[in-house]
This record gives structure tokens, sequence and C-alpha cells, in this order.
């Protein structure tokens, strides 16, 4: 499988041992043994397989909220919005706001598709063929 994907054999185990922990496939024992999914195609949802591989972390912080480029920036926007610069909001992070949105964009699209979305879509394509038990 490593080869098929190009990645080595520790980094797949890695992959596997994440998506292991957080229930997403289970090891099956024996000489044939390997993986295989810990619950249907169509309830694994790919925010899932990306939160347990890569974390829950948030994709983007705010790192130079102090600078004064975004001290100016954070003065302009309350400007248009006509609020006064005692705001207790000034030092918010104006590109943390939009990020946030488009991380929540993202989160929504990711949970609307499962694991059985691509397969569905492979097998429509004649890429994967259908195995009938």
């Amino acid at each position: 499988m490593s080869a098929a994907l190009g990645v080595s054999e520790s980094y797949l185990s890695k992959i596997m041992s994440k998506l292991r922990q957080d229930g997403i496939v289970r090891a099956v024992p024996g000489v044939n043994g390997g993986y295989e999914l810990a619950k249907p195609a169509d309830q694994i949802t790919f925010l899932e397989v990306i939160q347990a591989i890569e974390g829950r972390q948030h994709l983007f912080e705010c790192s130079n909220i102090s600078s004064q480029q975004h001290q100016l920036l954070a003065e302009q926007d309350q400007e248009e919005r006509g609020q006064s610069n005692l705001n207790p909001n000034r030092n918010v992070c104006l590109v943390k706001q939009v990020m946030d949105g488009a991380e929540r964009q993202l989160n929504q699209y990711l949970q609307e598709h499962t694991i059985q979305t691509v397969v569905d879509a492979a097998v429509a394509a004649g890429r994967f063929p259908v195995h009938k038990k």
C-alpha cells in the first residue's frame, strides 16, 4: 500500500495508527490481515479523517496582532464602521476573522463528504471495481 501511495512504510504506519486510535480503521489480525474501516464508509467524514491525521488545531493563528500594520488596519476598520478608537475589540486580529470564516466553511464541506462519496464517484467513473459479497 505504501508503494501505491508513494509514501514510506513508517509514515503510512503512523497514519494508520492515528486512524485506528480515532476509531476510523481497525486492525485485522492474521496472515491476510491489515486494516479495514471500523464503521461504514458513509459514516466516515473527510473532516474526521483529516482531524485524526492532522489534529484539531486551527488553521490560522494571528501572530502579529501588536504590529503597527495591524493597528492601522484595525483603526481603519473601526473608522469605516463608525466606531471609536476606544472599542474593546481594537486588538482583534482582522485576518483571523476572515480565516476563521473560511475554516468554518471548509469544515462544513468536509463534514458533508464521506469516504462513500469518493467510492461512489470512483465506481461511477469506472475507476474502482465493485466487489459484491
